[in-house]
């Protein structure tokens, strides 16, 4: 006869009669309540305890770097780029390399316009022509001041442009000065003034020295040197000296002079 078994303990045998199935053991004292106990040989059941804690408002995801090889094994992660060789720059042509065909066509496209605008600047706007003044009203203010005798260029060509007139007074007397470009585009001026002479062709002639007479009608003229290239007809008169000076041809230069009325 077996002995008495305590009433909470669970049968060895749990085998169900025919017909039924079988039955899993009840919890035991040292099993949670409502579980049922893993048989031998069988993996453990792990239940989750809860959900996973969310990261607080306001803070970013850590992210971790992910060592080694990308998934697939194609290189390093596609994140990183540091490993990755650079592609080749292209190639550019240097300067040196140009050809003389291609430096020629350069140099035409910045020629054309140029020669354009020259042509519309001599042929429209009269490029090449001396602004011209007139020296009629300085003229007629010296004699009305009537300083001195004054004589006018006359019978003078086109082609002489007058660029400069002035009457001018100063300590010692008063000057006029006409100044000319010629016909061969040479400078050319004429002076009348009765400031004393010495004084006058020491500021005009810069210490230019006589050279002999020049034949020309209206007085005894004097060919004198100039500063730098020029050179100058000088008439002396009792209360007038006239001057023409310039680095025109001495043949204007006494063209100029023999215009005087």
């Amino acid at each position: 006869m077996e002995p008495a078994q305590p009433a909470d303990r669970v049968p060895a045998d749990a085998t169900p009669p025919d017909g039924q199935p079988p039955v899993p053991p009840t919890a035991g004292p040292g099993s949670p309540a409502g579980r049922p106990i893993p048989q031998v040989g069988e993996p453990a059941l792990v239940e989750p305890t809860g959900p996973a804690p969310l990261a607080d408002a306001g803070e970013p995801a850590l992210v971790e770097p992910v060592d080694g090889p990308a998934r697939g094994g194609a290189g390093p992660h596609p994140a990183v780029s540091g490993d990755q060789p650079a592609p080749p720059a292209r190639r550019e042509k240097a300067r040196s390399e140009r050809s003389p065909k291609d430096m020629a066509l350069s140099l035409l496209v910045l020629l054309v316009p140029i020669a354009l605008l020259l042509a519309f600047y001599r042929g429209f706007l009269g490029g090449d022509e001396p602004s011209t003044v007139d020296p009629a009203p300085a003229i007629a203010e010296a004699r009305a001041a009537n300083t001195f005798p004054v004589n006018q260029p006359e019978g003078l060509g086109s082609d002489w442009h007058p660029v400069s007139a002035r009457y001018q007074t100063a300590d010692g007397g008063a000057t006029l000065r006409i100044g000319y470009v010629t016909p061969e585009g040479r400078g050319a001026q004429l002076v009348q003034s009765n400031v004393p002479a010495d004084r006058l062709l020491k500021t005009e002639l810069s210490g230019g020295q006589p050279q002999g007479p020049a034949a020309l009608p209206g007085g005894s003229w004097q060919r004198y040197t100039a500063r730098g290239n020029e050179q100058a007809l000088v008439l002396l008169e009792p209360n007038r000296t006239v001057i023409v000076i310039g680095d025109a041809g001495e043949a204007e230069l006494r063209r100029l002079a023999g215009s005087l009325r």
